[in-house]
């Protein structure tokens, strides 16, 4: 038999290209508005990345994952965070199995929810940091080690976690360190009067929405492919590093804004996935060429968690999210 051959990137694009406004009109079946959500949380996949969304009850961040996963044909497990959840009731765990036809009992491993394409880790802050930890190890070395044994997780696979920024009593909110896994920090605001108005008349009435399949889990691998394989120009890259190191307060040549009301900064990590970012965003909409502007349209939700604020920004109302609107506004400090 001859081997599976594997399509060039023109060939993915195209397939990205048809299947783009078909997935597009497919989600709109179910999710009114959120279209930057939707393109955030398909960038991080296609870059192999994960995402934290962050917003209040009730703005439709389970349905969201849910309804991509299926349109994508991706196996989706949905795991709720509590205080009492353990490392095992996400990977799996061994039990003693008896082996009637030989007399002996041995051990099995029973594999948890984490195995699946898309993985939906619902309010991660309300479980403790042992359990958090296990998730974490999971996303960055994308197998799990249980007694001594390694298993792979499938291929592709992506996590979302979400966070209520309302309630912090009995969190466990997850710290900077941890925070730097996820490729992006997702912000759902409230809908429109508009768009709350169709939310409300289509989810009050009697209705059943058929979704129809876009895209495979090969077809996504191979545009995660691509996205590795779009070059980048010198100036574009250069210009993603200095972006992220301009939010350094201890480098001399920092904005006074930075120095000001920043107590740590974005680490190299940043800087890849502001590269990698604006990769996926150029194939998303059907160009091979990455520029500047990709860089900035995904700057927010790559740096705004990789920000650390001191006691002087919080006491003036300054945010994350105000400062890197800051920095896009004016050149990164050195750049020509």
């Amino acid at each position: 038999m001859g081997e599976t051959r594997q399509p060039s990137d023109a060939e993915a694009l195209d397939a990205l290209r048809r299947g783009r406004e078909l997935l597009l009109r497919e989600i709109g079946k179910v999710i009114v508005g959120q279209r930057e959500v939707v393109d955030h949380i398909l960038m991080a996949l296609f870059c192999q990345g994960h995402s934290l969304v962050v917003g209040v009850p009730g703005l439709a961040k389970t349905l969201i994952v849910r309804t991509i996963a299926r349109i994508l044909d991706l196996e989706f497990r949905r795991i709720q965070f509590t205080p009492d959840l353990m490392p095992s009731d996400i990977i799996g765990t061994e039990i003693i199995q008896e082996d009637a036809s030989a007399g002996r009992r041995e051990f099995r491993f029973v594999k948890g929810p984490i195995f699946a394409n898309v993985v939906l880790a619902d309010e991660i802050n309300r479980t403790p940091p042992k359990t958090q930890a296990a998730l974490l190890e999971s996303m960055e070395e994308r197998r799990v080690t249980v007694a001594g044994r390694s298993y792979e997780l499938p291929d592709p696979f992506f996590v979302l976690a979400t966070q209520n920024p309302i309630e912090q009593e009995g969190t466990y909110p997850l710290p900077e360190a941890q925070l730097d896994r996820f490729m992006f920090h997702i912000w759902i605001d409230y809908p429109s009067i508009a768009e709350e108005v169709e939310i409300v008349r289509s989810t009050t009435a009697l209705r059943e929405v058929a979704l129809e399949r876009v895209l495979s889990a090969e077809q996504v691998k191979n545009i995660q492919r691509v996205v590795r394989r779009i070059p980048v120009s010198d100036a574009v890259v250069e210009y993603a590093v200095r972006l992220a190191a301009s939010t350094r307060p201890s480098r001399e040549d920092s904005p006074e804004q930075v120095k000001k009301w920043v107590r740590w900064g974005a680490g190299p990590r940043a800087s890849q996935y502001l590269v990698l970012a604006a990769k996926a965003r150029a194939v998303i909409r059907g160009e091979l060429s990455v520029s500047e502007s990709d860089v900035r349209a995904v700057a927010p939700a790559v740096l705004r968690h990789r920000i650390v604020v001191n006691f002087h920004a919080e006491s003036e109302g300054v945010t994350s999210d105000s400062i890197v609107s800051k920095l896009l506004d004016a050149p990164p400090p050195g750049a020509r």
